[in-house]
Parts: structure tokens; C-alpha cells; sequence
């Protein structure tokens, strides 16, 4: 097995990198014909999602591999190779595995636990398979990843640790209320009918809202996931599908937008967002607009404590007197006496012999130094928090899941709008908390990951098994021929006991060694047994391709039939 993966994840890239990287489904095809055409891969998969993207391949050669893959990847998402590279990770044998299977249960998602990156692995083998660039490595890998997922979330909790990425980003705009009680009899409008969209507009439905309208591009997918909601026997809600040209219209009656598109623009401008909350909210200052005056610092009365110039009574917490906002303004005098009370000895004016503004620098240096030596460390004191005019309440709560982004990120600062899109829930779920079960799915993770190694190394020693059974058979055959000539009045019965004696006696004397081999190269560093096993029996390297060849074949034909 040669695994490589190289890509980038929000665990590794910005945002802003991963909005434009990301891929169609026509890139990601071409993208996987480019793999397999590659000199150093034989096989290729792209797991991409709105914070992934991802390139599996089967490679003989690891450094190669990892340039080829790297350029691949530069060259399709449109981000040159020099900026992106930076923000890729690469996860090679089995790390690689243990990063897929991490990924199916969910533990490397944006939020922990949640199962919609199971679909995303699903289609993605699928894509594969159809464009016939997944073979047994990525097959087996795939085929595990999904089995590992399900098992992880049938044998734990880790559904608990957290949702899908829809109901956190509406958890976030409901700030803190309960989904139900915040989205009760609200009006929402979800543009798209991909699948992230069809799950946002069931999730909004079983929430309580009122009414869902569907904007797709696509008319024909629209109506019918308006269909599917409106004929649901769980909700009760008004659906309708629109053109994607009522959009502007429906964005004045909407209280909630989901937006996920495929799309490489913007779908709303804050512009248009802007239009569509005004008639619903008066005339509102713009957030920002008052100016912000800085509060002042303490004031540089004498202290209570001797020697203090600081007032420290009237210190405020988290305010530092050591820090250089303490100092700031003093006079040299002032300075001379803050930095004696804090060292307790006074500080040297006379090797300076000056004064003035160099003199009061220098001596603010001798004072870092000096608060240095007693162990406390000068600090720049934070801005104070930016005192803002209140906001109004948010008529329009917008939710963008698409990636590249749909909605305009400047929508955020309008007045009477909350915005929640991928970067927002990066950082709200960095402070999610994990649940205990997070633990039980690494342990589940790390010993399927052991077990897929295992099978792929014994599997890799099969076709030499069954390359040295065949010549054992071909000697068996040989030998009872030769036996016929020397005895050509044995009787059938006779023949074929001995046949059967010999026959039993090469078994035998393969079956421990061949169980073994198989054992011993299940482990890790057993691949060399293959090699030890056709140099001792003299195998034909070719009889063992052919093997091989004959078991990627049936493989093969199987895929391309497709599901039984």
C-alpha cells in the first residue's frame, strides 16, 4: 500500500484560501482524470466539501507523489501552488488511513459529530467508481471509511458531541434560545436544493417555521424538494418553490435566508440584503459611526501605598502599574519615583544628564528594565473594548453555508442583521466543547486503522499463496502423469487413491508455512515475506502479475456492475 492525501482543511487554511480553492464537479472530474494520468499514480479520489478538499491517490513514488499532487491541486483550484502551499497537510500509508477514517466519524469536521461527511464520502467513492479511477486500494479504503463512520456512531455517543453543521450555524443565530422557540412561525427562504440545502429547509421545517420558499436555478429541483416538504407527515409548513429572479422580492418577507449554492459569485450583495430589510426598520444609525472616545488611564495623584505616584485605589482590575499605558505621560520626575517604588531603589538620572522628551524615553527603558529584575514583566495594556451604539434588533438572520461564499460578508455590518456563514462557525465551534465519547471513537478509529493494515498486507501476499499452490498442483499433476507411464495397468481405483495421497501430502506441507506467511506479513514491516516466499519456491514473477491481474479484472467488472 502507498497511500497519499494531500489537501487542506479549516483545520489548516483560512476561509478566505478555501473559498477560492474550492472545486465543481466539473473540476473535480477533470482534476481526477489528470491524477490517474500522472506518471506517479495508478488510482485517484477528491473528497471535497464546503471546509475541505482533499486528493487521495495510489502513488509508487512518496516525494514525487507529493509534487504532483500539490501541483494537481494548485493548478484546478486556481490558487497558485506557491500561495497554497503553505496550508496543505500530506498524510502518507497509514497515517492517510487514519486521517479518512477520522474524518467518516467525524472527529476532523468544523463540528464533532456530525454525520453528513458520511453522504460526502459516499459520493465522492461514487465519482470515483463512475470515472474509474478508484481500484482496490481506494475501494477497500473508501468501503472501510463509511463502515468505520456508521460503526462509530451506532457504538458511541458521539452524535452528542455535536450536529450537523445546519443546526449549529441556526443554534447561532438563535443565540442561545432554543431552535424551535426562535424560528416558531418565522418565514424562510433557502436558496439552492443541493443537498446541504434540502437538509437546511427540513431542519427549518421541523424547527416550526411557517413557511419555506425554495430559490434554485434549477426549477424543476425547487418544486420538488417544495413537494417533499409540504407533503412531509412530521411538519406542518406552507411550501413553494420561485425562479431564483424572485429572490429580491422574497428577501423583503423572509425572516430567515439559507443560502448554499454552487455558485462562484455572490448570490446577495449587502446591497441587496440592505433593500431588503429597509422598509422593515426605521432610519438607523450604521454600527461604528459614533465616535469612540478612550477612557482614560489612572489618574498620577500620589498613591495610598508610599512611593506610589499611581492612584491605586482607583486602579481599575486587569490594569497593569508595571505596563507602559502605567507610565504614559509622566514626567521624567514621575517617572524617576514609579521606578523607584516598584524596584525599591532609584533609578540613576545623573548618567543621562539630560532632560527633556529623550531623557523621559530612556528613563521609561530604565523603568521596563528595572520592573524586569523584580519579576514583573512590562506590558502593553489591550485597547479598551470600542464603546458601540446599540444595535437594533435583527429582523433578517442569514445563514451561509456555501463555499465559496454566497452572501456578502459586509452584509453583517447592516443594521438590523445578523449574518452567521463558514467563517463565523469556525471559530464558534473552536470553543465547543468535546463530548467524552470523542475518546472511545480515536480508540475505534485506531484499531480499524490497524485492522485495514493488516488485511491490505496480507492481501498483498495472496497472489504469491496463490501462485505457489498452482505450481504445486502443476507438480502433483505432472508426477501422477508420470506414474501412469510406469504403471499403465493401475486400476482407476488405485490411481486415484494415490492421486489423493500425494495430493494430501503437498497440502499439508504447504498449509503451516503458507498460514504463517499470511500471518507474519499482516504485520507491520511483513511485505518482504512475499519476496522471501517466490525466492524459496523459485516462483515465476509473472505467474504471480497474473494473478494479480485476474483479481484486479474481477474486481473491476464487479464495480462496473454496480450494486447488487
Amino acid at each position: 500500500m502507498s497511500l497519499l492525501v494531500v489537501g487542506l482543511s479549516h483545520r489548516s487554511a483560512p476561509v478566505s484560501v478555501l473559498e477560492r480553492a474550492s472545486l465543481s464537479v466539473d473540476t473535480q472530474t477533470k482534476l481526477l482524470q489528470d491524477t490517474v494520468a500522472a506518471e506517479p499514480t495508478t488510482e485517484g479520489a477528491v473528497l471535497a466539501t464546503c471546509n475541505r478538499i482533499e486528493l487521495y491517490a495510489d502513488v509508487d513514488k512518496f516525494h514525487a507523489g507529493v509534487a504532483e499532487l500539490s501541483t494537481l491541486l494548485a493548478q484546478h483550484s486556481g490558487v497558485g501552488l506557491e500561495e497554497l502551499t503553505p496550508y496543505l497537510y500530506v498524510h502518507y500509508e497509514d497515517r492517510a488511513v487514519h486521517h479518512l477514517f477520522s474524518v467518516a466519524c467525524g472527529l476532523d469536521s468544523m463540528v464533532v459529530g456530525e454525520g453528513q461527511i458520511l453522504g460526502q464520502i459516499k459520493d465522492a467513492l461514487a465519482r470515483a467508481q463512475e470515472l474509474h479511477t478508484a481500484g482496490r486500494l481506494l475501494n477497500d479504503l473508501f468501503q472501510q471509511a463509511l463502515r468505520v463512520g456508521k460503526r462509530a456512531h451506532s457504538e458511541t455517543g458521539i452524535d452528542r458531541a455535536g450536529q450537523s453543521l445546519v443546526t449549529f450555524g441556526l443554534e447561532q443565530l438563535a443565540v442561545g434560545a432554543p431552535v424551535e422557540t426562535w424560528a416558531r412561525d418565522k418565514k424562510a427562504l433557502v436558496i439552492g436544493a443541493g443537498s446541504m440545502s434540502s437538509l437546511a429547509a427540513a431542519t427549518l421545517a421541523r424547527a416550526g417555521v411557517a413557511e419555506i420558499v425554495i430559490a434554485n436555478r434549477t426549477s424543476e429541483r425547487a418544486e420538488r424538494l417544495a413537494q417533499i416538504l409540504a407533503e412531509g407527515d412530521d411538519t406542518d409548513v406552507l411550501a413553494r418553490a420561485v425562479p431564483m429572479g424572485s429572490v429580491p422580492l422574497e428577501l423583503t418577507r423572509a425572516d430567515v435566508v439559507v443560502s448554499c449554492t454552487g455558485a462562484t459569485g455572490l448570490v446577495l450583495t449587502a446591497d441587496a440584503v440592505a433593500a431588503g430589510v429597509e422598509s422593515r426598520i426605521g432610519e438607523q444609525p450604521a454600527a461604528g459611526t459614533v465616535p469612540v472616545t478612550e477612557a482614560p488611564l489612572p489618574p498620577t495623584s500620589v498613591g495610598t501605598e508610599e512611593g506610589c505616584p499611581l492612584d491605586l485605589a482607583a486602579v481599575r482590575p486587569g490594569f497593569s502599574v508595571m505596563g507602559e499605558a502605567a507610565v504614559a505621560g509622566m514626567d521624567a520626575a514621575t517617572l524617576e519615583q514609579h521606578a523607584a517604588w516598584a524596584s525599591g531603589t532609584a533609578v540613576d538620572r545623573g548618567r543621562t544628564g539630560r532632560s527633556g522628551p529623550e531623557a523621559e524615553a530612556e528613563l521609561i527603558g530604565a523603568l521596563a528594565a528595572t520592573a524586569s529584575t523584580v519579576g514583573r514583566i512590562p506590558e502593553r495594556r489591550r485597547p479598551e473594548p470600542v464603546a458601540e451604539p446599540p444595535r437594533p434588533e435583527p429582523v433578517l438572520f442569514l445563514l451561509d453555508l456555501a463555499m465559496p461564499r454566497d452572501i456578502d460578508a459586509a452584509a453583517h455590518r447592516l443594521a438590523g442583521v445578523r449574518l452567521v456563514d463558514i467563517e463565523s462557525l469556525a471559530e464558534a465551534s473552536a470553543d465547543a466543547p468535546m463530548a467524552a465519547d470523542v475518546d472511545q471513537v480515536r480508540r475505534i478509529v485506531s484499531d480499524e486503522v490497524a485492522a485495514f493494515g493488516a488485511a491490505q498486507r496480507a492481501a498483498h501476499i495472496t497472489p504469491t499463496v496463490v501462485a505457489l499452490r498452482t505450481m504445486a498442483a502443476d507438480v502433483v499433476a505432472g508426477e501422477i502423469a508420470r506414474l501412469e507411464g510406469r504403471l499403465p495397468g493401475l486400476d482407476d481405483k488405485h490411481r486415484a487413491e494415490i492421486t489423493q495421497t500425494v495430493r494430501r501430502v503437498v497440502d499439508k506441507l504447504l498449509h503451516a508455512p503458507t498460514v504463517r506467511v499470511k500471518q507474519l506479513a499482516a504485520e507491520p514491516g511483513g511485505a518482504g515475506y512475499a519476496d522471501a516466499l517466490r525466492t524459496l519456491f523459485d516462483l515465476d514473477p509473472e505467474t504471480v502479475a497474473s494473478v494479480s491481474r485476474a483479481e484486479e479484472s474481477t474486481e473491476k467488472n464487479a464495480r462496473n456492475r454496480g450494486p447488487a
